[in-house]
């Protein structure tokens, strides 16, 4: 034994890793680095990015020592990594949806890019080569037999999960998710009776927050249907269902198909990674936590007429695009002196206040959770300077941004 690992070592010696990882980039389309004891050795990518997006999960990356590991990013993009002695290999970021314009703005915001080069970088991001988790799964098996001699399967891979860090940034550190966390040891899963599913599915449409989190408190013990023989097949085809139900609810609310949908396909790739059942059932509760924030922060009133909600979900889509009362009117093929005057009716409140209190709100979001400078914040966010963007926040606050940061 002792004399195969020195002669597998020995092997090892004559490996030309940069090589390898430089086919491999060349086969996925995808971006790949070598890191040598914390520090980039060596990054190889078919496209040219302004910016590595990996500068802004780079720490938690790092930390990940397994042989075989992985990384979700809050857009549930995922990175796959292999460690060997002091070398690191990372791959990524690629997920099988394409990421939205808006996201790969929020990217480039994060991750520092220069406002000049961010079409650019979009246009870049666009061009990785999109890939379902099982390719990139595939990919590390190789690299960890070329690096450890190992040779593994899909099913032996243990998955990185930092519980629910991802799906925490999204919902912006909510006081509901340590009332769901705190649920985890409960008789667990969602699918019941027709009148819990019915129950669940009206707080969702209806964004009701505080009914959820009251509903947690004193949910009853739920006892599932068997639809599966193997307990964790079983509670993963239970949060299959889970999803199903709570995506169309959330449309139902007026959350954009696309989204609500692409976010059902996200939560459920995340949950087939999973191995433990615990993670499984607390990963379920934040999904219907999620659902029922993001319709809540889309309704506007207790029942918000189609043409709010589709201006509210225009709105949240361009957050970072210099929105005009025009372009969501050319948008939803209506006359720009309708639009104006019908969603005032509607909400009560005038379209112009809306989209700069929308823009705020994210804006406050942004100087709470990010050390971004006020310059760079203004510029995402689309307005025409800064000095124009501190005087609508502190008109909307009464505050200036850097009083808001401050607090």
């Amino acid at each position: 034994m002792i004399y195969l690992f020195y002669v597998w070592r020995k092997d090892m010696a004559k490996l030309d890793l940069k090589y390898t990882c430089t086919v491999m980039g060349n086969l996925s389309g995808i971006p790949i680095r070598i890191y040598k004891n914390g520090k980039l050795d060596f990054y190889h990518s078919l496209i040219t990015l302004q910016k590595d997006p990996i500068c802004i999960n780079l720490d938690s990356i790092l930390a990940i020592n397994e042989h075989i590991g992985y990384f979700v990013d809050p857009y549930f993009a995922y990175y796959g990594i292999v460690n060997s002695g002091n070398q690191k290999v990372v791959i990524g970021p690629t997920r099988q949806i394409p990421l939205s314009e808006q996201e790969l703005k929020e990217i480039a915001f994060k991750a520092d890019v220069p406002q000049s080069e961010v079409d650019r970088f979009i246009i870049a991001m666009r061009s990785i080569v999109p890939m379902p988790l099982e390719s990139i799964m595939q990919i590390l098996c190789v690299l960890n037999h070329v690096l450890n001699g190992e040779k593994t399967e899909l099913k032996d891979i243990s998955i990185f999960e930092e519980k629910q860090k991802a799906l925490e940034e999204d919902i912006e550190q909510s006081q509901v998710d340590e009332t769901i966390s705190s649920q985890s040891d409960r008789p667990s899963d969602l699918h019941n009776t027709i009148s819990v599913e019915n129950t669940i599915q009206s707080i969702v449409s209806k964004g009701d927050v505080e009914a959820l989190k009251q509903w947690v408190q004193n949910a009853p013990a739920i006892r599932g249907g068997t639809v599966a023989q193997n307990q964790l097949r079983q509670i993963k085809n239970i949060f299959i269902v889970t999803a199903t139900l709570v995506s169309r609810a959330a449309i139902s609310g007026g959350m954009d198909v696309e989204d609500s949908m692409s976010l059902s396909d996200m939560y459920i790739q995340k949950c087939e990674l999973l191995k433990d059942l615990s993670e499984i059932i607390n990963l379920q509760y934040r999904m219907v936590v999620d659902y029922t924030e993001r319709v809540a922060n889309i309704r506007k009133g207790k029942s918000p007429t189609k043409l709010a909600l589709d201006v509210t979900n225009y709105v949240r889509h361009h957050l970072s695009d210099s929105i005009t009362t025009e372009a969501i009117a050319d948008e939803l093929f209506l006359s720009r002196a309708y639009l104006s005057s019908k969603f005032k009716a509607d909400t009560g409140e005038n379209l112009s206040d809306f989209i700069q209190k929308e823009k705020i709100t994210e804006a406050k979001r942004l100087l709470r959770y990010t050390d971004k400078p006020l310059i760079s914040i203004s510029s995402y966010l689309g307005f025409s300077s800064q000095s124009h963007f501190n005087r609508v926040f502190k008109s909307v606050t009464g505050k200036t941004p850097k009083e808001y940061r401050l607090e």
